[in-house]
């Protein structure tokens, strides 16, 4: 396990949207690297790029065109490595997006595996032995190549699925996972990976990491078995790169897979959801954060403890504001639930993943599909830097940006929080200072539930630090043995502490220790 994921507080960026240095309208490495001082001042010490490589571009640069190449409107393979060697000098590591289970249909690799005749990359991707075949249960295209088979696809039309086996084959066609073809696609994985590694990258955040091997079992134990191999790897060779999955079943990507993370995604129903996102067309919004909802946090705990008590030994949990497929917090929340949920995330075990804008509330935009981003693109939009054209993020004319900048009058703006001591960004700030400063609040810190009972004060235990959070609008009290002899370390909002019982103000936070 690197021990530097202790203390880790991940940024992610979208990187056409963050900052143009260039002045074409759409985001590249050069302005990332030039924002790379917001990035440390914020207290990020670590970074999560989305795919920076060659790509058509049909599912923002998930449909993977070549590994090894950055894709030109980002810049070069030197503009990177400047990228990963200027961070590094300012204690900020970087992950890059490896998306393992499909490339572009422009990959060289599927080309050649469209080829009437065998060759080396037949057997790289998913097809079958006949045209007029197709793969129960699953997406595929046929009729489209001269290859006389069908090819399975693992997400949109656009990305082909590589081949890593099937663990339950009932074709003749499937390959075992222990094929040779198999084993080679996992070895070219495994090549690209070092091939960053060997040029500065710190880990990989991993695209679809459950998606590997076809028919797996419901434990995903083939697909695991890949990525073990995969931490072996870095364990003999980088011992200090990092794996966050793509995932949501800790156990699984955890203990079976050997991820040192495991994001916890925003699903319908389960317990993140519950904390921001907890609401239905046309319905009452229940999440958790939001002011007098009637949210339970409980409903949070019930998901999310088994979880954390079965991997906690091993890796981390890791929880967001949100990223580039889900709503930003501020499509619902208000700046000072905003507030608390950073207090809250900074606060609980596991490693932190920030978006970028999220840390200024900026808003779920209502814009036109991108790049396959459909619903997804109102998350996408450039960062609002300051009040310059196009709020900073580029110089170029509006009609050509990557996607719109917000242009209401009172856009939030990374410039005018800079200048407010109570605002969104320098509470953000503060949260971030605050985990760094304690080891009782690193990823794997001793957690245990004080009290937590629907909207009344929820208070968690973090080494001989305690937490206590009261979002709702009214002021609550909380008497417990383990505030005796305790101090108010820092607070968002207001509290008063007496002997054993703290009063919390409406939406407030406090850490005590």
């Amino acid at each position: 396990m690197p021990e530097w994921l202790k203390d880790a507080v991940f940024y992610e960026i979208y990187p056409p949207s963050f900052r143009d240095e260039n002045g074409d309208g759409i985001g590249d490495l050069n302005g990332i690297t030039a924002r790379l001082d917001y990035v440390r001042d914020l207290g990020c010490n670590a970074l999560w790029l989305n795919p920076v490589f060659d790509s058509p571009f049909l599912d923002g640069g998930y449909d993977i065109r070549d590994y090894k190449k950055v894709a030109p409107r980002y810049g070069t393979e030197a503009d990177l490595v400047r990228l990963f060697a200027e961070a590094h000098q300012r204690g900020i590591r970087v992950l890059l997006d490896l998306v393992p289970g499909h490339t572009s249909d422009t990959h060289a690799w599927f080309q050649a595996s469209c080829r009437a005749e065998p060759n080396e990359y037949w057997g790289r991707y998913v097809w079958t032995d006949h045209p007029f075949a197709g793969i129960a249960g699953h997406p595929y295209i046929s009729g489209m190549k001269e290859r006389a088979g069908s090819y399975m696809l693992n997400f949109f039309a656009s990305q082909p699925a590589l081949n890593y086996g099937w663990l339950n084959r009932t074709e003749a066609w499937m390959s075992a996972v222990d094929a040779p073809e198999a084993l080679a696609t996992r070895e070219a994985m495994k090549d690209v990976m070092r091939y960053w590694l060997d040029r500065g990258c710190d880990g990989f955040r991993v695209d679809m990491a459950d998606s590997l091997v076809k028919n797996d079992d419901e434990n995903k134990s083939a697909t695991a078995a890949i990525w073990r191999d995969v931490r072996s790897m870095l364990d003999r060779d980088y011992p200090e790169a990092a794996l966050v999955s793509e995932w949501s079943n800790p156990v699984q990507a955890i203990n079976g897979g050997g991820f040192h993370m495991d994001f916890y995604l925003d699903h319908v129903g389960n317990g993140y959801n519950t904390l921001l996102r907890d609401y239905e067309a046309g319905g009452a919004d229940r999440s958790y954060f939001r002011k007098d909802s009637g949210g339970d946090i409980r409903r949070f705990l019930d998901d999310y403890l088994p979880k954390y008590e079965n991997t906690r030994s091993r890796g981390y949990i890791s929880m967001f504001t949100c990223n580039h497929d889900t709503p930003r917090p501020a499509r619902t929340l208000s700046a000072d639930e905003m507030k608390l949920y950073f207090a809250f995330l900074m606060t609980m075990p596991g490693v932190p993943f920030v978006y970028y804008g999220d840390e200024i509330g900026m808003k779920y935009a209502d814009v036109p599909t991108r790049e396959g981003g459909y619903q997804r693109t109102g998350s996408r939009t450039p960062m609002q830097w300051d009040h310059s054209p196009n709020l900073g993020f580029s110089i170029a004319r509006a009609e050509d940006l990557y996607l719109p900048v917000d242009t209401a009058p009172d856009a939030v703006t990374a410039a005018d929080q800079e200048q407010d001591p109570e605002s969104l960004l320098n509470t953000v700030r503060k949260w971030i200072a605050v985990r760094h400063g304690y080891a009782d609040l690193q990823a794997d810190a001793s957690f245990a539930v004080l009290s937590a009972a629907g909207q009344e004060v929820f208070a968690y235990q973090r080494g001989k630090l305690v937490c206590v959070l009261n979002p709702s609008g009214t002021a609550k009290q909380l008497r417990a043995g383990q505030l005796k002899g305790k101090k108010l370390l820092s607070v968002t909002g207001k509290a008063e502490l007496s002997e054993e019982s703290v009063l919390l103000g409406p939406q407030s936070f406090a850490l005590l220790g």
